[in-house]
């Protein structure tokens, strides 16, 4: 009976992965935008749920403050997924220092990232561009951004414990 099991559950594992991948998922691009919708989703949340008296917090003098950390996510988005559309356009988030100018700003570069995920596609994933980091993959320009606002929303959510505010995710 214990072999038939060590046969039977991966085979389900196997079976189910298939039958997964084979109802819409699989695609480069699509898993891509998921990701980067998720993404998205906490630091739009974690930025929201910030007051906007603490924007201007730092953990200690010399780092950033909770705007200017939201301000560099920004930058880089509007830089980045510029970059992946083709255009050039300059990022001026850092200036913004109130709630709302920051997150005014957020949006904007979001909305950037929402034209260049929907540009992605299974066939240009692999086209090279030109990048403010230099030449790169469309797809590895992308995955860089999600892993670097990955990594800021982590940054974030120090800051929200810092302020008693439970972090996106941790409810």
């Amino acid at each position: 009976m214990d072999q038939m099991r060590y046969f039977l559950v991966p085979l389900a594992v196997l079976v189910s992965s298939a039958i997964l991948f084979a109802q819409g998922g699989g695609s480069i691009a699509a898993d891509t935008k998921q990701a980067y919708n998720g993404v998205k989703r906490n630091v739009m949340t974690a930025a929201n749920k910030m007051p906007d008296e603490n924007y201007s917090f730092k953990p200690t003098p010399e780092i950033r403050s909770f705007a200017q950390v939201i301000d560099h996510i920004s930058d880089s988005q509007m830089r980045t997924c510029a970059a992946v559309l083709g255009e050039q356009k300059t990022a001026d988030a850092a200036s913004k220092t109130s709630k709302a100018d920051v997150l005014a700003a957020l949006k904007a570069s979001f909305e950037e990232c929402d034209k260049a995920y929907d540009s992605l596609s299974d066939t240009n994933a692999n086209d090279t561009i030109k990048t403010p980091r230099g030449q790169r993959t469309r797809l590895g320009a992308l995955v860089a951004l999600i892993v670097h606002s990955s990594e800021q929303f982590g940054i974030m959510t120090v800051y929200d414990r810092l302020k008693g505010i439970v972090p996106t995710g941790g409810e």
